[in-house]
């Protein structure tokens, strides 16, 4: 048994580790490292908390285990039970061995973020309440220093930490399209979009081009909705899908930057298109309520030849029961005042001899 200061060196069972939940996803070519220690030997023991899960050195165990290595030495580390510090070592083995892809830093990033923040807060709540004539003092349990640029931005820090650079731009990029992938609320189509750019990203992408062209299928997706939903007027329907079935048929040609934009404004115009009614109706006569004759002339006016732009398979899909109830009590509630119309016009007309 050896040490150094902080660790303890000992002899453990390999199969005793358990390496838990981890950042990286992709462990790299683990036959070569197998050959190098089978040749030199483990220059480095891996690195364990005394519950026995992995701090440092995943890589390494893979290997072992490749070789059939049944034990090995490993250092054994206390207080770093707390998750924070079990990041910052985990960091600070990606940092010394295999680096991480850009979407597996942006997880990383995004959970430092959150232990920075909430480690800071704990900092600062001890700081304000001290014990009774004591120094401040820690929120309890194993702690670990602030970074050295602890007096700036939680997120500026976290890129800091992962990445060596002040890049928390594209890691909040990278992050927001695996909450969209992930998010089973969303579209299919949105969420196999946002999959596809963060492969695209890992293998050598553009970041910024990626959350675009995401951005840009949000946008689409929404028009197509907009287009078959039964609540929104016909013209903006129409053009919900006008404008969607443009933007893809040029989207190939289209700057990511352009699309994002192009497909933003027109889901701004639909929506506002929305609010605002073709022609204002004149309100009903407030005695009576009853509606007066052109505002009867311009209701069906707007509704002219309204079964030629609709499908009626989309319609169908789409309408909800109470909707669809709805739509048959005005069908006949309007073939009976077409009769009355029609009877009345009929009675009108002048008796020839």
């Amino acid at each position: 048994m050896g040490s150094r200061p902080g660790y303890i060196e000992l002899e453990r069972a390999l199969d005793s580790i358990r390496v838990g939940r981890r950042h990286r996803a992709d462990l790299g070519d683990i036959g070569e490292l197998a050959a190098s220690i089978e040749r030199e030997g483990l220059l480095q023991p891996i690195t364990i908390a005394p519950d026995g899960v992995l701090v440092c050195g995943l890589r390494r165990l893979a290997a072992m285990r490749q070789l059939g290595w049944r034990t090995a030495n490993v250092w054994v580390r206390s207080g770093i039970s707390d998750e924070l510090g079990q990041l910052l070592a985990e960091q600070d083995e990606n940092a010394l061995h295999k680096p991480l892809t850009q979407t597996e830093q942006a997880a990383l990033y995004r959970e430092l973020k959150a232990l920075l923040a909430e480690d800071a807060a704990r900092r600062q709540e001890a700081s304000r309440f001290p014990a009774d004539g004591q120094k401040p003092r820690s929120h309890g349990g194993a702690t670990v220093a602030p970074p050295s640029s602890a007096s700036g931005k939680t997120r500026e820090q976290a890129a800091l930490m992962v990445t060596g650079r002040n890049s928390y731009t594209s890691l909040e990029r990278i992050s927001e399209l695996q909450r969209v992938a992930a998010d089973p609320t969303v579209p299919s189509g949105v969420r196999d979009r946002a999959a596809a750019e963060l492969a695209g990203i890992d293998a050598g992408g553009s970041i910024r081009a990626a959350h675009q062209r995401t951005s840009a299928e949000v946008s689409l997706t929404e028009l197509d909705r907009l287009a078959v939903d039964p609540m929104v007027p016909m013209g903006m329907r129409e053009r919900a899908k006008q404008d969607a079935a443009r933007l893809r048929a040029s989207q190939a040609q289209t700057r990511a930057g352009d699309l994002e934009r192009l497909a933003a404004e027109a889901l701004a115009r639909v929506r506002a298109g929305q609010k605002r009614p073709r022609h204002p109706r004149p309100a009903p006569t407030p005695a009576a309520g009853v509606m007066t004759v052109r505002a009867f002339v311009l209701t069906w006016d707007e509704l002219t030849g309204w079964w030629e732009r609709c499908d009626p398979t989309e319609v169908a899909a789409a309408l909800t029961d109470d909707q669809w109830e709805r739509f048959q009590n005005t069908l006949t509630g309007t073939i009976r005042f077409a009769e009355a119309i029609s009877a009345a016009r009929a009675s009108s007309e002048p008796r020839t001899a």
